[in-house]
């Protein structure tokens, strides 16, 4: 067999041809067969790319001009926007975002769980898709002796700076400012990731959508912050703060947060409002992070569950108890599992703050726990529910939930590739995927929640 011939040299220019767009947002052409990912180009655009990357299949290119621009493209509204990986799509109008998280989904339920045919519904997007994130993780950084505090270059821990940011609620730019300037004033040390050194790692604020009160907390490389009254003053100027808290972080770590809170002054949590649910929420605590798309979200959970009150629902990955609560008064009983016991925490108080009676929550792993409840104490459901993270659930998990035999399952997800890859498990051992549901709770990036209903073949 004849070596493939590559038809591209790294660091040419050649003209192409845009023909599809990838699961990670960059224009995917052809030269001569050879396939180009092309990271800021879209569908049927005709441009100039210059080759940057050579592998054996497929290659990489940078977009240097577009010779025929698509009709779905439109100049980002933020002028960080190609070095700032939070927005990668935002040359994509809004309209051509929806179809394209529809396919996304479409393609890889097909591509990684081989199922065809599967009804995936139009994406369920915004009105105003802008300002929705009520919480905002800044990294604060030093670079040439300059504190900066701002949001990760794409691919990188360099931070970029910018004024104001438009999927963020506008008030962290007041934060942000008065945190700076008191690490000005105060001599406070920004982290420096390579050597392991200063303070402040990171500033992560918190707001509420529905009483608009916010709470911020300091990630410190240490065990206390010096000048703690000066900050609390500056910081009184701004009547919206409910709380402080100080969170411990001395491990030479990506993650952000460590295990040990603290607080230094007001309440150690906020309060939001889903529907007619009102939830308590720590600042460890999950909670979805677009208020306005997560009751959509929570309506087509509860439409999929198909409640008539004699149900015994399962809630896997229930966090607070978000999901839990907004389907308890519809159900016979409701069981939460989750790993973060201060979720737990917040999911007992956020069932008493309601008045709700019928539920019981479960701290733990998940894949042991439900294991356990399902052996020991013979838990079965009628529905379950499962809102995994990006990697989806435990095989283990997978086959307990199959042992359990609940009629149907509602699987919330972030990540479509997990998801396809649960669903072709579950569709191998008796269940039958009936629709998918995008929801675009993350405007401007190529991120897409989904909601699948699945029915037990008898």
């Amino acid at each position: 067999m004849s070596k493939r011939i590559i038809p591209v040299k790294k660091n040419e220019i050649y003209k192409m041809k845009i023909h599809d767009i990838g699961t990670e947002g960059q224009g995917i052409g052809q030269i001569e067969g050879y396939t180009i990912f092309v990271e800021g180009a879209l569908p049927e655009e005709e441009i100039d790319v210059r080759i940057i990357k050579v592998g054996k299949k497929f290659g990489f290119g940078r977009l240097e001009s577009i010779i025929a621009s698509s009709k779905e493209r439109v100049v980002p509204i933020c002028k960080i926007a190609k070095q700032c990986g939070g927005c990668s799509i935002s040359h994509l109008s809004y309209k051509g975002q929806l179809v394209y998280k529809e396919n996304k989904v479409k393609q890889l339920i097909k591509r990684i769980g081989g199922l065809d045919d599967i009804k995936v519904n139009p994406t369920i997007g915004m009105k105003e898709p802008y300002y929705y994130r009520n919480k905002v993780q800044y990294p604060v950084r030093e670079s040439d002796g300059k504190i900066k505090i701002g949001y990760y270059r794409k691919r990188s821990h360099q931070v970029v700076e910018t004024d104001i940011c438009y999927i963020q609620d506008r008030r962290n730019e007041e934060v942000r400012q008065i945190i700076l300037d008191w690490m000005m004033k105060c001599n406070i040390t920004p982290y420096n990731e390579e050597k392991h050194k200063g303070l402040i790692r990171h500033i992560i604020t918190r707001h509420s959508h529905s009483t608009k009160i916010m709470h911020i907390t300091l990630v410190i490389n240490g065990n206390n912050i010096p000048k703690q009254k000066v900050l609390e003053n500056m910081l009184d100027s701004l009547d919206y703060i409910s709380g402080i808290g100080l969170n411990k972080n001395t491990n030479k770590t990506n993650v952000i947060m460590g295990k040990e809170m603290i607080s230094l002054k007001g309440n150690q949590y906020i309060e939001d409002i889903i529907g007619d649910i009102r939830y308590r929420i720590s600042p460890t605590s999950f909670f979805q992070i677009n208020p306005i798309q997560t009751l959509k979200l929570y309506n087509v959970v509860r439409e999929y569950a198909g409640l008539t009150g004699k149900e015994t629902v399962l809630d896997l990955y229930c966090g607070i108890g978000s999901i839990s609560l907004f389907l308890a008064k519809e159900a016979k009983e409701v069981i939460g599992v989750e790993i973060v016991s201060e979720a737990i925490k917040d999911a007992k108080y956020n069932a008493t703050l309601n008045q709700i009676d019928n539920t019981k929550f479960y701290v733990g792993k998940v894949e042991e726990v439900v294991p356990r409840l399902y052996k020991e104490k013979q838990i079965k459901a009628n529905v379950v529910v499962v809102d995994p993270p990006r990697k989806g659930c435990d095989e283990s998990l997978l086959n307990t939930i199959i042992d359990i035999e609940p009629e149907k399952i509602v699987y919330v997800s972030c990540d479509p590739a997990t998801l396809a890859r649960d669903l072709k498990y579950l569709t191998r051992y008796g269940y039958q995927v009936k629709e998918v549901q995008p929801i675009d709770m993350f405007p401007h990036s190529v991120h897409v929640e989904c909601i699948v209903r699945l029915h037990r073949n008898d």
